[in-house]
């Protein structure tokens, strides 16, 4: 599992190398993504589009990583296939963040 992140209209974007986020990579990831958003812009889009599997751990550490981010700071999701959109669904997780279904509609909503 790899994040890679790159900043672009003052939105850092964070890109999930990776077919699953479950209980084998949790602790990384969440570590991963503490390093990633330490530092930038308010707006972070976690891009999901090469994710084909999320587990109740994989959604603990995207959460986790909402909670600690910066003040001012917010997490925005993109890309999620029809079986990690359908575990943010049955969770209600699906309320408590914004979905986009592409990376390019998330950059497409450039909010202040």
């Amino acid at each position: 599992m790899s994040l890679s992140s790159v900043v672009q209209d003052q939105t850092r974007i964070i890109s999930v190398a990776a077919e699953r986020i479950d209980a084998a990579i949790a602790i990384q990831f969440k570590d991963d993504m503490r390093a990633e958003t330490a530092e930038g812009p308010g707006r972070v889009v976690l891009d999901l589009t090469q994710v084909e599997f999320i587990d109740s751990s994989g959604l603990g550490a995207i959460v986790a990583s909402m909670k600690q981010l910066g003040d001012g700071q917010r997490l925005e999701l993109a890309g999620l296939s029809p079986n990690v959109q359908k575990v943010f669904r049955l969770t209600r997780m699906d309320s408590i963040f914004t979905l986009f279904p592409t990376l390019d509609k998330a950059m497409e909503k450039q909010s202040a």
